[in-house]
């Protein structure tokens, strides 16, 4: 009888064993089966939700402030709608426009350098661009505190010489409306918006008042669309 209720023992216990086996096993394979991404559904007490998408994102950038006029405005506008924009700033302006520089820091937007005199980079004179962009990176950071992460070359020229002597991030663009050639702000806000996607940069210019116009404009068409504004550095870590 002892032996009989021993065996009837271990058979309990083993079939315990196996069932918290198995439960272990269909946690596990349930976890695996589960993909995280931007829109998911979520079950809940046998209700389907569709889970929020992200907005799509996009950023302005302005090349070759600071302006003492233009440059003001944009903020001004920027501030009332609540939007953060970088700068890709020319050194010979910083030190002359100080104040501006100081401005754009306060406000909360992204600085980058945008070298001293905006020289055009060529196969000749990288170690004067390279003296361009540390002595742009002293003068930013004398006014703000601190040093930029990002350039942005005048003209979109880059080579790997230059990249590997400093320690910035090249930024580029995606949407570059030529503003600069136009003083039509209706001409830029329609580039702009025709071709304005999800994680896009654009290029533009804060030393033009068309421009300045524009870039407004767009924020306000861009922001009815759902879109969110960001700097540079949200957008580079997009996933």
């Amino acid at each position: 009888m002892k032996q009989r209720r021993m065996c009837r023992t271990e058979i309990l216990l083993t079939g315990l064993l196996i069932g918290a086996i198995l439960l272990c096993i269909l946690e596990i394979a349930d976890r695996c089966g589960r993909t995280p991404c931007r829109s998911a559904k979520v079950e809940t007490a046998g209700h389907s939700l569709q889970a929020p998408e992200l907005p799509p994102r996009i950023a302005l950038t302005f090349d070759d402030g600071p302006h003492p006029v233009n440059t003001e405005k944009l903020l001004d506008g920027l501030r009332e709608r609540g939007v953060h924009a970088t700068f890709f700033l020319i050194g010979q302006s910083c030190e002359t426009y100080p104040e501006v520089v100081e401005a754009i820091c306060r406000d909360g937007h992204v600085i980058g350098n945008h070298t001293y005199s905006h020289l055009r980079l060529t196969e000749w004179n990288a170690e004067s661009y390279v003296e361009e962009l540390q002595k742009t990176n002293e003068i930013i950071a004398s006014i703000t505190g601190d040093d930029p992460c990002y350039m942005r070359p005048p003209c979109g020229y880059m080579n790997r010489k230059v990249e590997s002597a400093m320690d910035l991030i090249p930024v580029l663009w995606t949407v570059d409306p030529l503003d600069w050639d136009t003083k039509n702000a209706d001409n830029i806000v329609n580039r702009v918006l025709r071709d304005a996607r999800d994680g896009q940069i654009i290029l533009m210019h804060d030393v033009y008042a068309s421009s300045v116009e524009a870039a407004l404009r767009i924020v306000d068409a861009l922001t009815e669309r759902g879109y969110e504004f960001v700097t540079v550095d949200e957008i580079l870590h997009m996933e």
